[in-house]
């Protein structure tokens, strides 16, 4: 995903989500992201907010995320943009 759609997403006001286990978000996460491990995701859905919103995934891969993405647009959530790993956030 081009850094340049995934900024203008979180400046407008997407959430961001780190799909990563706790002990990975404590090391080091994107300014302003939650932690929603994937495996807690679907009991935490309601979190995310109206199903609306933008919202953004990343892991520290990609692989995480983009079941995430799979799993949210599966509960109709019809903005998500699977980001990939922290490294390929933009700065």
């Amino acid at each position: 995903m081009a850094d340049s759609i995934v900024r203008d997403k979180i400046k407008a006001g997407a959430l961001v989500v780190d799909v990563r286990t706790p002990d990975e978000f404590a090391d080091g996460a994107y300014p302003g992201a939650v932690n929603i491990p994937l495996n807690a995701l679907p009991s935490r859905m309601a979190e995310l907010g109206p199903k609306e919103r933008c919202v953004v995934l990343y892991c520290a891969s990609g692989a995480r995320s983009a079941q995430a993405a799979r799993l949210l647009k599966q509960a109709g959530y019809g903005d998500v943009i699977n980001a990939g790993g922290l490294e390929d956030m933009p700065g």
